[in-house]
């Protein structure tokens, strides 16, 4: 029985291109697709990559070769002060702000704008930033991309120095984009919270938006999902990236599933299909014109609907009783009508 509501989590990233307005455009979309939070992604481009840093197969196919990862990064960079702004039009038009920090300045500025903190994948063999983030922040989101299960082990070993297991959620994720669907394992997802007794959940790369409603009906708590204004935008990872009808429809989705997965689990007539039952089942109705003093035989009786009469449960009871009217064909047998 699902006892709270999926976080969703729209990652507008730095599908802003660098532009605070496109920034505020995206919050607004993520408002009304009816999100949870739109989150983005707070870093200084000098103390993330080093300035020979080659581009991931993805970040070329997505945002041509025309510029190494340190001048494409730094091109997608966002002030201090616009996240500041972000915050207070996100407070403004009602939506939860988040961004992901990559470094400890950043990390500084975030404090204080947000009530939930996500490591980034890429962070979670970065020890310094693991220690920062457990003496500020809680509750956790830990992402997971790229990391097989010792290594989310050594985090959440040192995550859980300076912050309780209960206040982590550790998200299933695939570091490509897009992510293949015969790379996705969403079994994997369940794995981690068996195996860490922790809460779970995905954070969706791939085209579409079946994997994440997916990942909600097997029970996940957070699902994240980057989304973009135009597809069609330069940049590394709009092709990725749900539209804002997209994204509205995967929230409505989820919404619907969040339902269809909180009944108690008792297999009973729901109050909605109770005026169903007698139109959609049979009950016993004679097969023909039948006299008094017949014996019933198969042959006589045939089911048919309504169901207001002898359910056909009780076949075998009718057979070899004795009427004691005449009947006519196809008429609903009565208890009142043999002995």
């Amino acid at each position: 029985m699902r006892k709270q509501e999926t976080l969703i989590i729209a990652e507008a990233g730095v599908n802003h291109n660098g532009c605070i307005e496109r920034a505020k455009l995206l919050v607004k979309a993520a408002k009304e697709a009816g999100v949870n939070y739109v989150k983005f992604q707070t870093f200084v481009t000098e103390l993330n990559i080093s300035r020979n840093a080659k581009k991931a197969s993805y970040q070329i196919l997505n945002d041509g070769d025309n510029t190494n990862q340190f001048e494409m990064v730094k091109n997608l960079e966002l002030s201090f002060d616009d996240f500041q702004e972000l915050k207070s039009y996100c407070d403004e038009i009602g939506v939860g702000f988040m961004s992901t920090a990559f470094d400890l300045p950043s990390l500084h500025l975030i404090d204080g704008l947000q009530e939930i903190h996500k490591i980034p994948s890429g962070e979670i063999s970065n020890l310094p930033f693991l220690m920062a983030v457990r003496s500020k922040f809680k509750p956790l989101i830990l992402s997971t991309g790229m990391a097989d299960m010792e290594e989310i082990q050594a985090a959440l070993d040192v995550l859980c120095e300076g912050v309780d297991k209960d206040d982590i959620t550790v998200l299933h994720c695939n570091t490509e984009y897009p992510t293949p669907m015969e790379d996705v394992n969403l079994n994997a997802m369940l794995s981690i919270g068996r195996e860490f007794g922790v809460k779970f959940g995905y954070s969706d790369h791939t085209l579409g938006i079946e994997v994440p409603i997916a990942a909600v009906a097997l029970g996940a708590t957070v699902v994240e999902k980057h989304f973009t204004l135009d597809r069609n935008l330069p940049g590394p990872d709009h092709r990725a990236s749900l539209e804002p009808s997209e994204l509205k429809a995967m929230v409505t989705a989820i919404r619907n599933i969040e339902l269809a997965t909180s009944g108690d689990g008792i297999k009973k007539p729901s109050n909605s299909e109770l005026k169903n039952k007698e139109i959609a089942r049979k009950s016993i109705h004679t097969a023909r014109a039948l006299i008094r003093g017949t014996i019933l035989r198969e042959e006589d009786l045939i089911t048919l609907r309504p169901g207001d009469g002898i359910s056909p449960m009780h076949w075998n009871e009718v057979l070899g009783k004795t009427l004691i009217n005449d009947l006519p064909a196809l008429v609903k047998l009565d208890p009142a009508d043999f002995q």
